[in-house]
C-alpha cells in the first residue's frame, strides 16, 4: 500500500489539487487525515480514474428547451428577437 499526498495524486489523475480535494469532500475518494493534510492509497485511484469529464453533450432539442425555459423565466417571448421584455 504507497500513500499519496494530494498533489502527487492530482499529478497521477491529471486534474487539480483542488478537484482531488473536491474528490474527497463528495466522498467519491477516499482519504486519511494526517495533520492537516490528507493521504491517499494509490489503488483508490481507480475509484475517479474511470470518470467522465466535461459537460454532457447535449442535443438540438436539448438546447430549445433550455432556451424556452430561460425566455419563459425571463418573462419573455418565445417569438422573434426584440419582442421581449420592456
Amino acid at each position: 500500500m504507497k500513500l499519496l499526498s494530494t498533489s502527487e495524486a492530482a499529478d497521477k489523475l491529471k486534474v487539480s489539487v483542488q478537484r482531488v480535494h473536491q474528490f474527497i469532500a463528495e466522498g467519491r475518494l477516499p482519504a486519511q487525515k494526517i495533520g492537516r493534510d490528507y493521504v491517499i492509497d494509490e489503488t483508490d485511484l481507480r475509484l475517479v480514474a474511470d470518470r467522465v469529464t466535461g459537460r454532457p453533450k447535449t442535443t438540438p432539442d436539448t438546447n430549445k428547451r433550455v432556451t424556452a425555459r430561460i425566455r419563459a423565466s425571463n418573462g419573455a417571448s418565445t417569438g422573434k428577437k426584440g419582442k421581449g421584455k420592456k
